[in-house]
Protein backbone atom coordinates (compact mmCIF):
# COMPACT_ATOMS: atom_id res chain seq x y z
CA UNK A 1 0.00 0.00 0.00
CA UNK A 2 1.03 3.64 -0.27
CA UNK A 3 2.79 5.95 2.17
CA UNK A 4 2.75 9.50 0.82
CA UNK A 5 2.21 8.00 -2.62
CA UNK A 6 5.12 5.52 -2.39
CA UNK A 7 4.35 1.77 -2.27
CA UNK A 8 5.50 0.01 0.90
CA UNK A 9 5.22 -3.36 2.54
CA UNK A 10 5.48 -3.69 6.31
CA UNK A 11 8.57 -5.93 6.19
CA UNK A 12 11.30 -6.44 3.59
CA UNK A 13 14.99 -7.21 3.12
CA UNK A 14 17.25 -4.16 3.09
CA UNK A 15 18.21 -3.36 -0.51
CA UNK A 16 21.78 -4.46 -1.12
CA UNK A 17 22.06 -6.35 2.19
CA UNK A 18 19.95 -9.47 2.61
CA UNK A 19 21.32 -9.99 6.13
CA UNK A 20 19.18 -7.08 7.37
CA UNK A 21 15.37 -7.12 7.69
CA UNK A 22 13.62 -3.76 7.65
CA UNK A 23 10.24 -2.97 9.20
CA UNK A 24 8.00 0.04 9.72
CA UNK A 25 8.15 1.11 13.37
CA UNK A 26 4.44 1.11 14.20
CA UNK A 27 4.99 2.53 17.68
CA UNK A 28 5.88 5.86 16.04
CA UNK A 29 2.78 6.14 13.86
CA UNK A 30 0.84 8.26 13.09
CA UNK A 31 3.17 11.07 14.12
CA UNK A 32 6.34 9.81 12.44
CA UNK A 33 7.19 7.28 9.73
CA UNK A 34 10.38 5.44 10.64
CA UNK A 35 12.04 2.27 9.41
CA UNK A 36 13.99 -0.02 11.78
CA UNK A 37 16.75 -2.49 10.94
CA UNK A 38 16.54 -5.99 12.45
CA UNK A 39 19.75 -8.03 12.28
CA UNK A 40 19.21 -10.89 14.77
CA UNK A 41 16.49 -13.12 16.18
CA UNK A 42 16.75 -11.08 19.39
CA UNK A 43 15.92 -7.94 17.42
CA UNK A 44 12.86 -9.65 15.94
CA UNK A 45 11.70 -10.91 19.35
CA UNK A 46 11.97 -7.39 20.77
CA UNK A 47 10.15 -5.89 17.79
CA UNK A 48 7.25 -8.33 18.21
CA UNK A 49 7.15 -7.99 21.99
CA UNK A 50 7.17 -4.18 22.07
CA UNK A 51 4.77 -4.00 19.09
CA UNK A 52 7.13 -2.30 16.69
CA UNK A 53 5.54 -4.93 14.46
CA UNK A 54 2.08 -6.26 15.32
CA UNK A 55 -0.95 -7.86 13.75
CA UNK A 56 -1.48 -11.55 13.06
CA UNK A 57 -0.04 -11.77 9.54
CA UNK A 58 2.91 -9.47 10.16
CA UNK A 59 3.83 -11.30 13.36
CA UNK A 60 3.96 -14.52 11.35
CA UNK A 61 6.08 -12.99 8.59
CA UNK A 62 8.37 -11.37 11.16
CA UNK A 63 8.84 -14.70 12.92
CA UNK A 64 9.73 -16.30 9.57
CA UNK A 65 12.39 -13.69 8.89
CA UNK A 66 13.51 -14.05 12.50
CA UNK A 67 14.19 -17.73 11.87
CA UNK A 68 16.16 -16.77 8.77
CA UNK A 69 18.28 -14.35 10.81
CA UNK A 70 18.74 -17.08 13.42
CA UNK A 71 20.18 -19.32 10.69
CA UNK A 72 22.71 -16.68 9.72
CA UNK A 73 24.00 -16.39 13.30
CA UNK A 74 23.84 -20.06 14.29
CA UNK A 75 26.97 -22.16 14.67
CA UNK A 76 27.01 -25.06 12.27
CA UNK A 77 27.83 -27.56 15.03
CA UNK A 78 24.81 -26.57 17.16
CA UNK A 79 22.53 -25.65 14.29
CA UNK A 80 19.44 -27.68 15.19
CA UNK A 81 19.58 -26.86 18.90
CA UNK A 82 20.11 -23.15 18.30
CA UNK A 83 17.31 -23.01 15.76
CA UNK A 84 14.83 -24.70 18.10
CA UNK A 85 15.80 -22.25 20.84
CA UNK A 86 15.24 -19.35 18.43
CA UNK A 87 11.81 -20.69 17.55
CA UNK A 88 10.90 -21.10 21.20
CA UNK A 89 11.95 -17.53 21.95
CA UNK A 90 9.89 -16.18 19.05
CA UNK A 91 6.76 -18.12 20.02
CA UNK A 92 6.99 -16.79 23.58
CA UNK A 93 6.72 -13.15 22.50
CA UNK A 94 2.96 -13.10 21.78
CA UNK A 95 0.98 -16.22 22.81
CA UNK A 96 -2.44 -15.53 21.32
CA UNK A 97 -1.79 -15.10 17.58
CA UNK A 98 -1.81 -18.47 15.79
CA UNK A 99 0.25 -17.16 12.87
CA UNK A 100 3.37 -16.88 15.03
CA UNK A 101 3.69 -20.55 15.96
CA UNK A 102 2.50 -21.55 12.49
CA UNK A 103 5.32 -19.60 10.82
CA UNK A 104 7.99 -20.93 13.19
CA UNK A 105 6.84 -24.51 12.62
CA UNK A 106 6.79 -24.07 8.85
CA UNK A 107 10.28 -22.56 8.89
CA UNK A 108 11.69 -25.39 11.01
CA UNK A 109 10.27 -28.01 8.66
CA UNK A 110 11.64 -26.27 5.59
CA UNK A 111 15.10 -25.58 6.99
CA UNK A 112 15.43 -29.18 8.14
CA UNK A 113 15.43 -30.31 4.49
CA UNK A 114 18.80 -28.64 3.92
CA UNK A 115 21.98 -30.71 4.19
CA UNK A 116 24.65 -28.03 4.56
CA UNK A 117 24.80 -24.80 6.53
CA UNK A 118 24.73 -22.70 3.36
CA UNK A 119 21.83 -24.67 1.94
CA UNK A 120 19.81 -24.28 5.14
CA UNK A 121 20.36 -20.51 5.18
CA UNK A 122 19.30 -20.33 1.53
CA UNK A 123 16.15 -22.38 2.24
CA UNK A 124 15.34 -20.18 5.24
CA UNK A 125 15.50 -17.03 3.14
CA UNK A 126 13.40 -18.55 0.39
CA UNK A 127 10.76 -19.84 2.82
CA UNK A 128 10.52 -16.57 4.77
CA UNK A 129 10.08 -14.68 1.51
CA UNK A 130 7.40 -17.15 0.42
CA UNK A 131 5.51 -16.69 3.70
CA UNK A 132 5.56 -12.90 3.27
CA UNK A 133 4.47 -13.08 -0.37
CA UNK A 134 1.68 -15.54 0.44
CA UNK A 135 0.43 -13.28 3.22
CA UNK A 136 0.05 -10.37 0.79
CA UNK A 137 -1.55 -12.59 -1.85
CA UNK A 138 -4.02 -14.10 0.60
CA UNK A 139 -5.12 -10.64 1.69
CA UNK A 140 -5.75 -9.67 -1.93
CA UNK A 141 -7.91 -12.77 -2.31
CA UNK A 142 -9.85 -11.92 0.85
CA UNK A 143 -10.71 -8.57 -0.71
CA UNK A 144 -11.85 -10.20 -3.94
CA UNK A 145 -14.07 -12.72 -2.12
CA UNK A 146 -15.67 -10.04 0.05
CA UNK A 147 -16.24 -7.44 -2.68
CA UNK A 148 -19.63 -8.94 -3.71
CA UNK A 149 -20.88 -8.54 -0.12
CA UNK A 150 -20.22 -4.80 -0.15
CA UNK A 151 -21.51 -4.53 -3.73
CA UNK A 152 -24.79 -6.13 -2.69
CA UNK A 153 -25.20 -3.71 0.23
CA UNK A 154 -24.47 -0.78 -2.08
CA UNK A 155 -27.05 -2.06 -4.55
CA UNK A 156 -29.71 -2.33 -1.84
CA UNK A 157 -28.88 1.20 -0.70
CA UNK A 158 -29.23 2.44 -4.29
CA UNK A 159 -25.95 4.28 -4.40
CA UNK A 160 -25.96 5.61 -0.85
CA UNK A 161 -22.76 5.32 1.16
CA UNK A 162 -22.00 1.92 2.69
CA UNK A 163 -20.98 2.36 6.35
CA UNK A 164 -18.49 -0.18 7.70
CA UNK A 165 -17.37 -0.46 11.32
CA UNK A 166 -13.87 -1.73 12.15
CA UNK A 167 -12.14 -2.56 15.42
CA UNK A 168 -8.40 -2.35 16.11
CA UNK A 169 -6.11 -2.55 13.07
CA UNK A 170 -6.40 -5.48 10.71
CA UNK A 171 -5.13 -3.35 7.86
CA UNK A 172 -2.02 -3.59 5.73
CA UNK A 173 0.03 -2.54 8.77
CA UNK A 174 -1.08 -5.76 10.49
CA UNK A 175 -0.04 -7.90 7.53
CA UNK A 176 2.63 -7.73 4.87
CA UNK A 177 0.33 -5.79 2.55
CA UNK A 178 -3.37 -4.98 1.91
CA UNK A 179 -4.66 -6.32 5.26
CA UNK A 180 -7.45 -8.71 6.15
CA UNK A 181 -10.38 -6.61 7.41
CA UNK A 182 -9.33 -3.70 5.19
CA UNK A 183 -8.90 -5.82 2.05
CA UNK A 184 -12.66 -5.71 1.31
CA UNK A 185 -12.68 -1.98 2.02
CA UNK A 186 -9.79 -1.28 -0.35
CA UNK A 187 -11.31 -3.54 -3.02
CA UNK A 188 -14.66 -1.73 -2.80
CA UNK A 189 -13.00 1.68 -2.77
CA UNK A 190 -10.99 0.78 -5.88
CA UNK A 191 -14.19 -0.44 -7.53
CA UNK A 192 -15.77 2.98 -7.02
CA UNK A 193 -18.32 1.90 -4.42
CA UNK A 194 -19.15 4.84 -2.13
CA UNK A 195 -18.22 3.82 1.39
CA UNK A 196 -17.28 5.24 4.76
CA UNK A 197 -15.47 3.56 7.64
CA UNK A 198 -16.24 4.07 11.32
CA UNK A 199 -12.88 3.57 13.05
CA UNK A 200 -12.96 2.43 16.68
CA UNK A 201 -10.15 4.10 18.64
CA UNK A 202 -9.37 0.69 20.20
CA UNK A 203 -8.10 1.30 23.69
CA UNK A 204 -5.73 0.83 25.35
CA UNK A 205 -3.08 1.16 22.62
CA UNK A 206 -5.38 3.05 20.23
CA UNK A 207 -4.44 1.06 17.13
CA UNK A 208 -7.62 2.23 15.43
CA UNK A 209 -6.84 5.89 16.02
CA UNK A 210 -3.12 5.70 15.33
CA UNK A 211 -2.91 2.99 12.64
CA UNK A 212 -6.23 2.29 10.91
CA UNK A 213 -7.11 5.97 10.57
CA UNK A 214 -3.59 6.72 9.30
CA UNK A 215 -3.57 4.03 6.63
CA UNK A 216 -7.12 4.78 5.45
CA UNK A 217 -6.13 8.43 5.06
CA UNK A 218 -3.05 7.38 3.08
CA UNK A 219 -5.29 5.43 0.67
CA UNK A 220 -7.92 8.18 0.43
CA UNK A 221 -10.73 6.15 2.06
CA UNK A 222 -13.41 8.27 3.83
CA UNK A 223 -13.45 7.50 7.55
CA UNK A 224 -14.37 8.87 10.97
CA UNK A 225 -12.75 8.09 14.31
CA UNK A 226 -15.15 7.16 17.11
CA UNK A 227 -14.86 6.19 20.76
CA UNK A 228 -14.85 2.45 21.39
CA UNK A 229 -18.25 2.53 23.08
CA UNK A 230 -20.02 4.42 20.26
CA UNK A 231 -20.48 1.43 17.95
CA UNK A 232 -23.68 0.13 19.54
CA UNK A 233 -25.27 3.57 19.39
CA UNK A 234 -24.46 3.86 15.68
CA UNK A 235 -25.97 0.44 15.01
CA UNK A 236 -29.17 1.32 16.86
CA UNK A 237 -29.61 4.31 14.56
CA UNK A 238 -28.98 2.43 11.32
CA UNK A 239 -25.58 3.98 10.73
CA UNK A 240 -23.64 0.73 10.36
CA UNK A 241 -24.25 -1.60 7.40
CA UNK A 242 -21.65 -4.21 8.33
CA UNK A 243 -18.86 -4.92 10.79
CA UNK A 244 -15.54 -6.34 9.60
CA UNK A 245 -12.77 -7.31 11.98
CA UNK A 246 -9.64 -9.39 11.75
CA UNK A 247 -8.64 -12.26 14.03
CA UNK A 248 -5.59 -13.49 15.89
CA UNK A 249 -6.77 -17.07 16.25
CA UNK A 250 -9.88 -18.96 15.12
CA UNK A 251 -10.74 -22.36 16.49
CA UNK A 252 -11.95 -25.36 14.55
CA UNK A 253 -15.54 -24.59 15.51
CA UNK A 254 -15.37 -20.90 14.53
CA UNK A 255 -14.75 -19.08 17.83
CA UNK A 256 -12.69 -15.95 17.18
CA UNK A 257 -9.96 -14.41 19.34
CA UNK A 258 -9.37 -10.79 18.39
CA UNK A 259 -8.51 -7.48 20.01
CA UNK A 260 -10.25 -6.86 23.32
CA UNK A 261 -13.66 -5.29 22.68
CA UNK A 262 -14.49 -7.33 19.58
CA UNK A 263 -16.94 -9.46 21.58
CA UNK A 264 -18.90 -6.35 22.59
CA UNK A 265 -19.13 -5.20 18.96
CA UNK A 266 -20.38 -8.65 17.98
CA UNK A 267 -23.07 -8.55 20.67
CA UNK A 268 -24.24 -5.12 19.53
CA UNK A 269 -24.24 -6.24 15.89
CA UNK A 270 -26.27 -9.35 16.72
CA UNK A 271 -28.81 -7.33 18.70
CA UNK A 272 -29.27 -4.89 15.82
CA UNK A 273 -29.22 -7.42 12.95
CA UNK A 274 -26.01 -5.96 11.54
CA UNK A 275 -23.88 -8.57 9.74
CA UNK A 276 -20.58 -9.32 11.46
CA UNK A 277 -17.74 -10.62 9.27
CA UNK A 278 -14.28 -11.79 10.30
CA UNK A 279 -11.51 -11.70 7.68
CA UNK A 280 -8.38 -13.82 8.02
CA UNK A 281 -5.76 -15.77 6.11
CA UNK A 282 -5.76 -19.53 6.64
CA UNK A 283 -2.64 -19.29 8.82
CA UNK A 284 -4.86 -17.81 11.56
CA UNK A 285 -6.94 -20.99 11.94
CA UNK A 286 -6.06 -23.29 14.81
CA UNK A 287 -7.54 -26.56 13.57
CA UNK A 288 -6.42 -28.43 16.67
CA UNK A 289 -8.48 -26.29 19.02
CA UNK A 290 -12.16 -26.11 19.91
CA UNK A 291 -13.94 -23.95 22.46
CA UNK A 292 -12.21 -20.60 22.24
CA UNK A 293 -13.26 -19.09 25.57
CA UNK A 294 -11.86 -22.01 27.53
CA UNK A 295 -8.86 -22.89 25.40
CA UNK A 296 -7.36 -19.90 23.58
CA UNK A 297 -4.49 -18.39 25.60
CA UNK A 298 -5.23 -14.71 26.20
CA UNK A 299 -2.22 -12.45 26.49
CA UNK A 300 -2.20 -10.03 29.41
CA UNK A 301 0.04 -7.05 28.80
CA UNK A 302 1.51 -4.48 31.17
CA UNK A 303 -0.77 -2.17 33.11
CA UNK A 304 1.06 0.93 31.84
CA UNK A 305 -0.79 0.62 28.52
CA UNK A 306 -4.05 1.27 30.39
CA UNK A 307 -2.76 3.83 32.87
CA UNK A 308 -0.87 6.00 30.38
CA UNK A 309 -1.52 7.38 26.90
CA UNK A 310 0.94 8.79 24.41
CA UNK A 311 0.14 11.48 21.87
CA UNK A 312 1.25 14.66 20.18
CA UNK A 313 0.81 17.99 21.95
CA UNK A 314 -0.36 21.16 20.22
CA UNK A 315 3.29 22.19 20.18
CA UNK A 316 4.16 19.10 18.17
CA UNK A 317 6.04 17.16 20.85
CA UNK A 318 5.26 13.53 21.72
CA UNK A 319 4.29 13.14 25.38
CA UNK A 320 3.12 10.28 27.62
CA UNK A 321 0.68 11.16 30.39
CA UNK A 322 -1.04 9.21 33.17
CA UNK A 323 -4.87 9.23 33.00
CA UNK A 324 -5.69 7.77 36.42
CA UNK A 325 -4.68 8.37 40.03
CA UNK A 326 -1.07 7.45 40.68
CA UNK A 327 -1.97 4.59 43.03
CA UNK A 328 -4.71 3.05 40.84
CA UNK A 329 -3.85 -0.46 39.61
CA UNK A 330 -4.92 -1.70 36.18
CA UNK A 331 -5.32 -4.98 34.29
CA UNK A 332 -4.75 -5.27 30.58
CA UNK A 333 -6.09 -8.27 28.67
CA UNK A 334 -5.11 -7.92 25.03
CA UNK A 335 -7.81 -10.09 23.45
CA UNK A 336 -11.28 -11.52 23.94
CA UNK A 337 -13.15 -14.38 22.29
CA UNK A 338 -16.26 -13.91 20.18
CA UNK A 339 -18.40 -17.09 20.06
CA UNK A 340 -19.03 -18.45 16.60
CA UNK A 341 -22.81 -17.99 16.97
CA UNK A 342 -22.36 -14.18 16.76
CA UNK A 343 -20.44 -14.24 13.46
CA UNK A 344 -22.24 -13.98 10.14
CA UNK A 345 -19.43 -15.47 8.06
CA UNK A 346 -15.68 -15.90 7.87
CA UNK A 347 -13.75 -14.58 4.87
CA UNK A 348 -10.40 -16.13 3.94
CA UNK A 349 -8.32 -16.58 0.81
CA UNK A 350 -10.32 -19.68 -0.17
CA UNK A 351 -13.69 -17.96 0.04
CA UNK A 352 -16.55 -17.39 2.48
CA UNK A 353 -17.88 -19.89 4.98
CA UNK A 354 -20.09 -20.12 8.04
CA UNK A 355 -18.34 -19.89 11.41
CA UNK A 356 -18.95 -23.56 12.13
CA UNK A 357 -16.76 -26.64 11.97
CA UNK A 358 -18.68 -27.86 8.95
CA UNK A 359 -18.41 -24.49 7.26
CA UNK A 360 -14.67 -24.16 7.87
CA UNK A 361 -13.95 -27.73 6.77
CA UNK A 362 -15.90 -27.14 3.56
CA UNK A 363 -13.05 -24.82 2.59
CA UNK A 364 -10.32 -26.90 4.25
CA UNK A 365 -11.29 -30.56 3.72
CA UNK A 366 -7.67 -31.62 4.23
CA UNK A 367 -8.05 -30.66 7.92
CA UNK A 368 -10.89 -33.10 8.65
CA UNK A 369 -8.64 -35.50 10.52
CA UNK A 370 -6.47 -32.92 12.29
CA UNK A 371 -7.73 -32.08 15.75
CA UNK A 372 -10.66 -34.44 15.37
CA UNK A 373 -10.43 -35.26 19.05
CA UNK A 374 -9.15 -31.84 20.12
CA UNK A 375 -10.31 -30.03 23.22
Amino acid sequence: MNVNGTPFRTIWLKPGNDHVVQVIDQTKLPHAFEVNDLVSVEDVCNAIRDMTVRGAGLIGASAAYGMYLACLHTHATDFQHDLICAGTALKATRPTAANLAWAVHRMLLAIDTGRTYAERCSIALREATAIADEDADHCLRIGAHALPIISAIASRKQGQVVNILTHCNAGWLAFVDVGSATAPIYAAHSAGIPLHVWVDETRPRNQGASLTAWELAQQGVPHTLIADNAGGHLMQHGLVDMVITGADRITRNGDVANKIGTYLKALAAHDNQVPMYVALPSSTFDFALRGGVANIPIEERGSAEVRFVTGQTQQGTIETVRICPQTTPARNWGFDVTPARLITQLICERGLCDATEAGILSLFPEQRESGAAGG
